[in-house]
């Protein structure tokens, strides 16, 4: 087991490091190797640290802790500065070079920090099947709290379109700082680049976990990996074979907020256009399964877009049933006999105008030749030439833009994964596992389906501040 660091300061661990290990010494036979002193130098942090995490490394002779907080993230970060605010001593292992790593990119650099929906009815109504378990964990710490909790500590949030809540910075990294200095206050130990590799239980209690730093115990732990989404960011769903070694369920991760992959070239070749007010339809063999109303975005892969996003889910599903086809209506708002009228009074308008040039902006160009290819109407043909055959054709073809969907993109590109421990096997109230009398879990661990639009980390700071009241 390795030792705590001790009282000394960095000062004083630097002085003791230079004493015993000269500049020019190196580990092992690699004269080009790295030197002992900057092997060293990294197996205990002292380069230097984010300026929040140098005020409380304060670390003692003991290895033991009230509570452990395994993951620096966005729940982690929370239940671990709540802790401390109790007077508890809290340690928190993270295996990145800082905390917050994925928070830090949250929202395109932004943060949605959450969703400003106050009514916790209407707010539950975004999370499925879960909604049944959250009612008492959102009456403890919701919406309103989440506000409370960043404003009062000098970040203000500002509210944007379906009700999104960001902090008035539009910088995400400055979420991560509130939560840092939170930790700082009240002296929460972090210990950085520290990979859990076991964690050691007997009869129902974590006795120890072990690290790629030596071993800690502590009388409680959260576990606070988080899921699967943006691997990238360390997020790589570490918790879930400890979770199983402990004891509980774990449902597959799948991503539940991912763009959709579309083989055929010509949607692809639309890439980076944007149609809004669409109506997008999905059938299964052929059978209409559901569709939602929004925008999509083409892509180099297929389309996305936050209505894309929220069909991925389901549609995820109907991929293991069968054959799934994507239909556009481009028109939604008319029924198919209003828009032939429609289109038969712009042409009546505009008969000596190539067809390709009546539409204005209702229709981006790509999107009109495909249609028009469909339709066996070359896009040269003057409006006076088109036949009721192809006009009635071209009109049904509006309504119906259809095309097959190949997939999901993998969890590299998802916003958010499903997947983890069901409810049931955790108390709600308080975060505790019902396997493990001295674990509580948080955020992503947990198997609940929800959109994008703050809902994520609004459970993070909800089943954080709970687990760090509790733990």
């Amino acid at each position: 087991m390795r030792k705590s660091v001790g009282q000394a300061s960095y000062r004083a661990i630097a002085q003791l490091v230079a004493r015993v290990v000269r500049d020019d010494e190196v580990v092992g036979s690699n004269p080009t190797g790295p030197t002992k002193k900057s092997f060293i130098r990294e197996r205990f942090f002292l380069s230097p640290p984010i300026p929040a995490i140098i005020p409380h490394m304060h670390f003692d002779d003991s290895t033991h802790f009230d509570l452990i907080v395994i993951g620096g993230g966005a729940s982690g970060l929370m239940a671990a500065g709540r802790a401390g605010s109790l007077g508890k001593r809290v340690l928190i292992l993270e295996k990145n070079a800082e905390c917050g790593k994925k928070l830090s990119i949250s929202g395109g650099g932004r943060c949605n920090i959450t969703n400003a929906e106050f009514d916790i009815q209407l707010l539950l109504e975004n999370y499925g099947d879960a909604a049944k378990f959250l009612f008492s964990p959102f009456a403890q710490f919701g919406v309103q709290e989440a506000f409370d909790f960043f404003e009062s500590r000098g970040l203000p949030l500002v509210i944007e379109g379906r009700k999104r809540a960001f902090p008035s910075t539009h910088s995400a990294p400055d979420v991560v700082r509130v939560l840092l200095d939170e930790c700082a206050k009240h002296h929460v130990e972090i210990v950085n680049r520290c990979a859990v590799t076991k964690i050691h239980h007997a009869n129902g209690h974590i006795e120890s976990v072990e690290t790629s730093q030596g071993t800690f115990t502590a009388d409680s732990f959260v576990l606070a990996t988080g899921g699967l989404s943006h691997p990238e960011t360390g997020s790589t769903g570490d918790g879930f074979p400890w979770l199983k070694d402990l004891g509980h369920t774990v449902v597959t991760p799948t991503p539940s907020l991912v763009p959709l992959s579309v083989k055929e070239q010509w949607v692809r070749d639309l890439q980076g256009v944007t149609i809004k007010d669409i109506k997008i339809s999905f059938t299964v063999d052929g059978v209409k399964a559901f569709n939602k109303k929004g925008s999509i975005l083409f892509t180099h892969f297929g389309i996305s877009g936050p209505t894309v996003l929220h069909c991925a889910q389901p549609v995820s599903i109907l991929l293991q049933e069968g054959d799934v086809d994507a239909h556009l209506d481009l028109f939604p708002t008319l029924d198919e006999g209003s828009l032939n009228t429609a289109v038969l009074e712009l042409f009546d308008g505009h008969k000596n105008m190539l067809i390709k040039n009546v539409w204005g902006g209702l229709l981006h160009a790509g999107i009109l030749n495909r249609c028009l290819m469909l339709a066996s109407i070359s896009s040269e043909t003057p409006v006076h030439s088109v036949t009721r055959e192809e006009r009635i054709r071209l009109v049904k073809i509006l309504k119906k833009l259809s095309f097959p969907i190949d997939g999901l993109l993998g969890m590299d590109k998802a916003i958010v994964a499903d997947g983890g421990v069901p409810l049931s096997e955790v108390s709600m109230t308080t975060m505790k596992s019902k396997k493990i009398d001295n674990l509580y879990l948080t955020g992503d661990l947990f198997h609940i389906v929800r959109p994008s639009g703050g809902y994520s980390l609004q459970l993070c700071w909800t089943t954080g501040f709970i687990a760090g009241s509790e733990g």
